[in-house]
């Protein structure tokens, strides 16, 4: 059952009007992810993942991430849209967190652009922020969206939410 989608004020996006299958676009937007109290990446240079009732899925290039703190685990999976994924850990001093980034390694052929980008599960992280703006990280425990306020759902990934 498809929910009533939230009507988009003037600067905002409708999860909604986002296509299915997903679309992979360059963003400039100032991207930034924080993480046992340092940046652990932060680029201008990133990628954004549009798919029907979810918020964007922000990626990160290697060069412009700490790799350091990230620790390949032998977790893949496989997305109809994107490709095949890998599971990281990270890192940082004492703090441990398992399975708080990915990346696309085979990537399907419309998203062959984001191979060896970074996503970063917001909701592991100290913080996450677009454009100086904390976002929130979409519900539930597999998806990577991150909302803003240009942003409007509802959103998938909150219980009752799986067949939409």
């Amino acid at each position: 059952m498809r929910p009533n989608p939230i009507p988009p004020k003037p600067g905002q996006e409708s999860v909604w009007d986002y296509p299915r299958p997903a679309r992979l676009e360059d963003t400039n937007k100032h991207l930034k992810v924080i993480c046992n109290g340092i940046v652990l990446a932060e680029t201008n240079k990133g990628k954004r993942v549009l798919e029907t009732s979810h918020p964007p899925t922000y990626y990160f290039p290697p060069e412009d991430i700490k790799l350091e703190h990230l620790i390949a685990t032998s977790t893949k999976g496989l997305c109809e849209w994107k490709g095949y994924w890998k599971y990281y850990d990270v890192s940082i001093g004492d703090n441990y967190i398992n399975h708080a980034a990915w990346r696309i390694f085979q990537p399907t052929p419309d998203f062959e652009s984001i191979q060896e980008y970074y996503g970063f599960n917001a909701n592991l992280m100290d913080a996450c922020y677009v454009n100086d703006e904390l976002v929130t990280p979409q519900a539930g425990d597999f998806y990577g969206g991150w909302i803003t306020a240009d942003i409007v759902g509802p959103f998938k990934g909150g219980p009752g939410t799986w067949g939409w």
